[in-house]
């Protein structure tokens, strides 16, 4: 696979994406940029407003919440966190620190917006998948 294109099927699993054809998802993985971070980089901090997706590549992280240390899930491979601050610059519901070296996709929304304007359907696309989420949330909320 050349360049990006080797993202495509990962990014094609994050919910948010899941609508995108795979011309959409090359224009997203076009726009991310790949960078290596050292093992106990914080990538994001809970609470503080988020402005990026992670596609985890290789390497392994701990999610943790509130002033815990202690972690509450381990992401690795494949795995991603941080779609939401695509959509809004809202405070991220979690602390995510590398545990070892990694490798990640990091789109930012800056980036991503460049990419909505640019192909307008990918924006009907992620209307609908978040509209679908929201049906999906509202009827579990119902139902508990």
């Amino acid at each position: 696979m050349r360049g990006q294109d080797k993202y495509l099927e990962q990014l094609g699993r994050v919910p948010l994406f899941a609508a995108c054809s795979q011309k959409d998802l090359r224009s997203i993985a076009r726009a991310g940029d790949e960078i290596r971070v050292p093992a106990g980089q914080t990538l994001c901090e809970e609470g503080r407003a988020g402005r990026e997706f992670f596609l985890i590549l290789d390497g392994k992280a701990s999610v943790r919440r509130g002033n815990s240390k202690k972690s509450v899930a381990t992401l690795g491979p494949g795995q991603y966190f941080g779609e939401m601050a695509l959509l809004d610059r809202g405070p991220r519901s979690a602390t995510v620190v590398a545990d070892t070296d990694m490798n990640l996709l990091v789109l930012g929304q800056r980036e991503f917006h460049g990419v909505v304007d640019e192909v307008p359907t990918l924006a009907h696309k992620l209307l609908a998948t978040m509209a679908g989420r929201l049906r999906e949330a509202d009827q579990r909320s119902t139902t508990h």
